[in-house]
């Protein structure tokens, strides 16, 4: 499908310039610059609140105007202006460093390219809302190398490569693009038309399978937030959609665009051509895909009132990620479990997972979920030894927050889902402020929720879990938890001894005297080591050195020296299991 050309002001050429040094040229054409036109790179792309420094990967920037080349100014860290005069076309050329194999900025090699328009189009200030224009060139030397995008085709070849376009630097920057020789297959949803490519794919690849169980997944998104009818599809905010995944040796991750999704999986957590059994792999993939095909709606559309407009220049602060990234991920699960792609027992199993998560992260008593999304540029995304003592995920406690919303409305006869959808009217599909989400509990209950909210939201107080659970036939079983919950560590074996990564506030661990970066190699077990000195090599030797002994020292290696730590195993920990109650009538989390 094309569409009728705009002539732009403003056209990205963009080819893979070296394979092996990772190198993409940019050749920008601005038709009618300003007078000192001034562009500049962002600093981070929306999605990811991180700031990144896209432009440390910018060289070689240069402008001429014809045949003269002009003086560039640098005016900060990703800000340039160019000595130019009005109303004359001006090219700017550079180069960009790919080596990045996250969904947030850019790859090159000679098996695959990446790139988000964040990391490689230059912003040109004054006209980010006038159209723009991408050309993508086909690579030299790799003839079966195929291009995908979300962004509309003007003209472009059967392999995807030719020249499309963007109503604004937005929605330019904002539909990353998928170079190589990926695996490609296409569904309907609801009438809608998607596409799944796949790079680095096993021969196993069961493409059929996958493309079933997320048209699945879409069908069931749509109709949740634009009811059962024929028209659900013409209802919802894009009129096509595009899944790109990376499937490499060890990876995860996602990123969520207007219109498509760039994803990271472990490639043996694809389905297999011949294998029934879902794995638990997969079922995270799964959760993946329908977690960034919710934000479609929910923060790409309906979002909130500080990303009205991006402003690429700095960090774009809001205390309202539980709702947009906590929802979603509320969301991302129930909706496999409707979609059928999961039974009630994985569900609660995920379930569980997550409410253990937040249990065993001390900084949930030192922060609220509010102020972990206010808090996201600096700590979420810079995590270190001492993040699960200092803060709570706003993805983890914001679904519990979802969870326990929803589960009090069923109470009261209504739904969560009724709360998504009336916001989604309410705010037109778009900006969003906490207090809609209390206009609209308030419109469809009749009560308010101030006191929730402020208790669930703004407050580090625990969550009613287990009452409201229990009321949905919810049985909760307290069963214990692994060794190193038991101890308050967070660990990785490795060369033959344990390496400690974390150690939680309050636990034995801490009272031993155990820090970050130690690594564990031996164990006294008994008074005076009367019942052996032992090497320990992983952490599971540790309980079965001990038996019933709850005292020991610790032998371990901090800046290479040795050290003996007192420790005492407190009581053993538990976690919860979750299963529903025989004859309960709650059809949640079904429906």
């Amino acid at each position: 499908m094309t569409i009728a050309l705009t002539m732009p002001n403003l056209l990205y050429r963009v080819e893979a310039a070296n394979l092996h040094a990772h190198l993409l040229r940019v050749t920008l054409t601005i038709a009618e610059p300003a007078a000192q036109q001034t562009v500049s790179l962002p600093i981070w792309i929306p999605g990811s609140y991180l700031v990144r420094e896209f432009s440390k990967n910018l060289q070689n920037l240069a402008a001429r105007q014809g045949r003269r080349t002009l003086a560039l100014q640098q005016l900060d860290k990703c800000s340039w202006q160019i000595g130019c005069k009005a109303g004359e076309p001006l090219v700017l050329s550079y180069e960009v460093y790919a080596f990045d194999h996250s969904v947030r900025t850019a790859w090159l090699d000679s098996r695959r390219g990446f790139f988000n328009g964040t990391s490689v189009c230059l912003r040109v200030h004054g006209q980010e809302h006038q159209p723009h224009q991408l050309q993508l060139l086909p690579v030299k030397g790799q003839p079966d190398w195929q291009a995908a995008t979300g962004l509309a085709p003007v003209k472009t070849d059967k392999r995807g490569f030719g020249l499309y376009q963007a109503a604004d630097y937005d929605e330019l920057v904002d539909c990353p693009v998928e170079l190589g020789t990926f695996w490609s297959g296409r569904f309907k949803a609801c009438g809608i038309e998607h596409r799944f490519v796949v790079a680095g794919a096993l021969p196993s690849l069961d493409g059929e399978r996958l493309l079933a169980d997320t048209q699945k997944i879409c069908e069931a998104e749509i109709r949740f937030w634009h009811g059962q009818g024929a028209q659900a599809g013409r209802k919802a905010p894009h009129k096509s959609y595009l899944f790109m995944l990376n499937a490499v040796d060890d990876g995860y991750g996602g990123l969520e665009h207007r219109n498509s999704t760039a994803l990271i999986c472990g490639r043996r957590d694809l389905p297999r051509v011949g294998e029934k059994k879902t794995s638990e792999g997969y079922t995270t993939l799964l959760g993946l895909i329908s977690h960034e095909y919710f934000h479609t709606w929910n923060v790409k559309q309906l979002r909130p009132d500080a990303f009205a407009r991006y402003d690429y220049t700095r960090e774009n602060y809001t205390p309202l990620l539980w709702f947009f990234e906590g929802f979603t991920s509320y969301y991302d699960d129930l909706l496999l479990r409707r979609a059928g792609l999961i039974d009630d027992a994985t569900y609660l199993q995920l379930l569980a997972k997550t409410i253990n998560q937040v249990a065993q992260t001390p900084g949930r008593h030192v922060q609220t979920v509010a102020q972990a999304s206010f808090d996201a540029w600096v700590k979420y995304y810079r995590q270190d030894e001492n993040t699960p003592n200092a803060t709570v995920s706003y993805y983890t406690k914001g679904s519990l927050v979802a969870l326990c919303l929803d589960l009090t409305l069923r109470s009261e006869g209504h739904s969560l889902d009724e709360v998504m959808r009336g916001l989604w009217k309410r705010c037109k599909a778009g900006p969003m402020r906490e207090q809609d989400v209390l206009d609209e509990l308030q419109a469809l209950t009749g009560r308010s929720w101030q006191k929730e909210l402020q208790a669930w939201v703004h407050s580090t107080a625990e969550l009613p879990l287990a009452k409201l659970l229990e009321a949905q036939g919810i049985r909760i079983h307290a069963e214990p938890g692994n060794f190193a919950q038991h101890l308050g560590l967070r660990h990785a074996d490795a060369n033959g001894s344990v390496q400690v990564k974390a150690v939680l506030r309050g636990s034995a661990a801490e009272q031993a005297g155990f820090a970050a970066g130690d690594e564990w190699l031996g164990l006294e077990v008994g008074a005076r080591g009367q019942l052996g000195h032992w090497r320990v090599n992983k952490l599971d030797d540790v309980p079965v050195l001990l038996g019933k002994e709850r005292k020991a020292v610790a032998l371990v290696s901090r800046d290479k020296q040795l050290l003996r730590l007192p420790l005492v195993v407190p009581q053993q920990s538990t976690v919860w299991r979750l299963e529903t109650v025989a004859g309960r009538s709650s059809s949640w989390p079904a429906v």
